[in-house]
């Protein structure tokens, strides 16, 4: 069963997070076997917190599909994304979620 990983991130430096962190974070996506279904700014809040944030300036989502759940760990307890990681230190406020769903690809 295929599975999603969905990120929220309010984002405080954006061309910063992107340029570092969002490039070498998608090289590793593709490297561990995901693909990105949604990756996008423009977040409209319709009810509750966004990210753990009243305000939901700079926010996105991005949606990645594995082929499994081990796959999504594979990548996400990898050595190198442990490294990747530390590039949006202080940049973003980021949630991160998986679950397990039938494969939405059109």
């Amino acid at each position: 069963m295929a599975a999603y990983m969905i990120v929220t991130a309010a984002i405080h430096e954006r061309e910063k997070f992107i340029a570092g962190y969002g490039a070498a974070a998608g090289a590793l996506v593709d490297k561990f076997g995901g693909e990105y279904l949604i990756r996008g700014p423009g977040v409209e809040l319709l009810e509750g917190e966004f990210a753990g944030a009243p305000r939901i300036d700079g926010a996105s989502v991005v949606i990645s599909k594995w082929p499994n759940r081990e796959a999504a760990r594979a990548f996400w307890n990898s050595p190198e994304y442990a490294e990747v990681k530390k590039l949006r230190e202080g940049l973003a406020d980021v949630q991160v979620l998986l679950i397990d769903g039938p494969d939405l690809t059109v």
